[in-house]
This record gives C-alpha cells, structure tokens and sequence, in this order.
C-alpha cells in the first residue's frame, strides 16, 4: 500500500463548493461548469469532487485543498468548461507556465490573477500533482473508471508536509495561515462577467426555443401536406374505381 500521510488540521482548509471522500485518496475530481454526482464521485474513490466557475477565486481554492493534503497526487479535470472565465484551459495554464506578477501565465480566461497564492504555492501544485484533462466528459462511468485508474497509479503522499494557504472568499471569511483578500474591483468585473453569462445562457435558451418551434411548426405544416396529398389520392383511387364499374 502507498505511504500516506495526514493532511492539514480541519482538511479540506477551505469551503467551497464540493463534497469530501476519503482523505487519503490521490485524486481531486474538478467537474469545471458542470454540477455532476459529487456524492458518487467521492464514492467511486475520490478525496474531494466539485466545481471550479472562476479562474482567480475558485482555482486559488482548488490549490489551497491540494497543497494541504500531501496525499493528493493527480487532478482529474471534466465537466464542460466555463464560458468567459476558462477556468479549466486557465488551470492547465498554471500548472504548466506558473505565474507573474501574480497573472496565470498563458491563461485565456478574463481575469486570470490569482491574489491570495505566492509562486511557492505554485510550484508546490506543480511538483505535487499532475493533471489529467478529460474535460467535456460528464459520463459518471467514464468519469469514475479513470479515477480507478489513477488511483491504481498511487506513487504515495507528497515527500513535504502540507502547505497551507489562506483564501478569502467573497464574504471576507477566510481560513488558514496566510492573509491576503481578493481586489474589490476585480470582483465586480467578475460579477458583471457572470450577468453577461447568464443573458447569453438565456439568450442561447430563447433562440433554442425557437428554433425548436419552427421546427414543430414545419414538422406539423408537412405532416398537414402529406396527409391532404394521400388523402386527394385516396380520392382519386375511389373514383376511379366508381368509373370503372
């Protein structure tokens, strides 16, 4: 069996939204934009499975939870991805180039600044685990096989003990050891970019809705047709039929 270790007091060091399994588990199960079966996940044998929307606030939780349970090894990433905030192209970014300045190096996501995490913390998510990306994926059999499977490759806890960072959540309550806040102005862009989601998620509703009543529409309109043309050759049949006789 893989040597484990214990994770920091009070694992997992900071809320979010995500279940908890076993805690000596190596894999974390990031769903990105989608809400799957948390509880099945943290069944089927992961440490902690949930969301990650944001590509600043909800990556530096996603870090914060890794680097404090040194018996986390891989990072499995699924789900769809989130429009606008990018947040899983936005992880892959970190774990590859890191950061400066404390921008996500190669991130494509809107606002891609991670406050609350140093380039220590970084690099101890980078050398401590390695990603696994089967995003757009939502099937919970595929989703829990591959978690079977990095689970079978267990290279055992994290040689350092756990780090622990604090992150301050938009409601100002934080946990852990280090204090930092996330910039006021940063949050507003980020809730105006989440009105902007929801209107074009609706607006990507309506024109769907539309779209699927024309379509019954004209489904109904060439039903209509088919049924008045065998109809007229029901019609026809019958009086030819009546000439002959």
């Amino acid at each position: 069996m893989a040597d484990k270790k214990s994770p920091a007091s009070g694992w997992p060091v900071v809320k979010g939204d995500y279940l908890t399994g076993d805690a000596n588990s190596p894999v974390v199960v990031i769903t990105m934009g989608s809400h799957l079966d948390e509880k099945g996940l943290c069944a089927a044998g992961a440490a902690l499975a949930g969301s990650c929307k944001t590509e600043n606030l909800g990556i530096e939780k996603v870090v914060a939870n890794v680097i404090s349970n040194p018996n986390i090894r891989f990072v499995l990433l699924c789900g769809t991805e989130v429009k606008g905030h990018l947040s899983g192209q936005s992880i892959e970014a970190m774990h590859k180039n890191g950061i400066d300045g404390g921008k996500i190096v190669g991130s494509t996501g809107a606002i891609p600044f991670l406050e609350n995490l140093t380039p220590e913390h970084i690099a101890r998510f980078q050398q401590q685990v390695e990603l696994v990306n089967i995003m757009e994926t939502e099937d919970l059999g595929q989703i829990s096989a591959k978690i079977a499977e990095l689970t079978a490759r267990d290279p055992g806890a994290f040689a350092s003990d756990p780090m622990v960072v604090q992150i301050s959540d938009d409601s100002g309550s934080s946990s852990g050891s280090t204090v930092a806040s996330a910039n006021p102005q940063f949050l507003d862009i980020e809730k105006r970019l989440d009105a902007i989601e929801q209107k074009i998620e609706f607006t990507d509703a309506e024109i769907a809705m539309r779209v699927g009543r024309k379509i019954g529409r004209d489904i109904g309109i060439l039903y209509g047709l088919v049924a008045g043309i065998i109809a007229f050759l029901v019609i026809i049949y019958w009086m030819s039929g009546l000439l002959f006789m």
